[in-house]
């Protein structure tokens, strides 16, 4: 248990420090404005346009990227309810809050999990994206840290899940 509690120690310590640069304005609504895009909004738009800048053909990576939203969110609710990990910036300590959550618990980190998840499907479909969804999804990972709205494992295993989720549709289409 002391290994536990320690471990916690060391990510709030880091959720901190992350944390810190979100007293700068730019800062804060910079990684703001992506946490809400990161929302979902960005991914949909870019679902829906795909056809049109690609061809017909592209509805069918549209498809796998709803794919992993759809299995990937069952297994995000589920886990949030298992582990009911509070949010870093529920806990005691002073955090710069900007962002209210969008639920109660904290593990995963739903917004990293489909993030990544879209990203892998998108780029093993259409390479050319990644110079813009890579970095995107990289940015909405970081804005849950920054708003300290995750903890890192929190953000490091919503994108282990979803490039996990992604790879299996990919697998299931036979792509890998």
């Amino acid at each position: 248990m002391r290994v536990l509690q320690w471990m916690d120690e060391l990510e709030l310590a880091a959720c901190q420090r992350f944390n810190h640069y979100n007293r700068r304005r730019f800062v804060s609504r910079f990684f703001g404005a992506v946490s809400r895009l990161g929302d979902g909004v960005l991914w949909y738009l870019l679902m829906l346009a795909l056809p049109l800048i690609h061809g017909p053909q592209a509805a069918w990576v549209s498809l796998q990227m709803v794919m992993v939203g759809l299995l990937a969110l069952p297994a995000y609710k589920s886990l949030k309810r298992r582990t009911s990990r509070r949010r870093p910036c529920h806990r005691d300590r002073p955090f710069a809050r900007t962002v209210a959550p969008l639920d109660e618990f904290s593990f995963p980190s739903g917004h990293t999990m489909h993030a990544v998840g879209f990203t892998v499907v998108l780029v093993a479909w259409f390479p050319i994206w990644a110079w813009l969804v890579v970095p995107f999804a990289a940015l909405v990972a970081a804005s849950r840290l920054v708003l300290a709205l995750h903890y890192p494992s929190d953000v490091a295993m919503g994108a282990l899940i979803g490039a996990s989720m992604a790879g299996a549709v990919l697998w299931l289409v036979g792509l890998f």
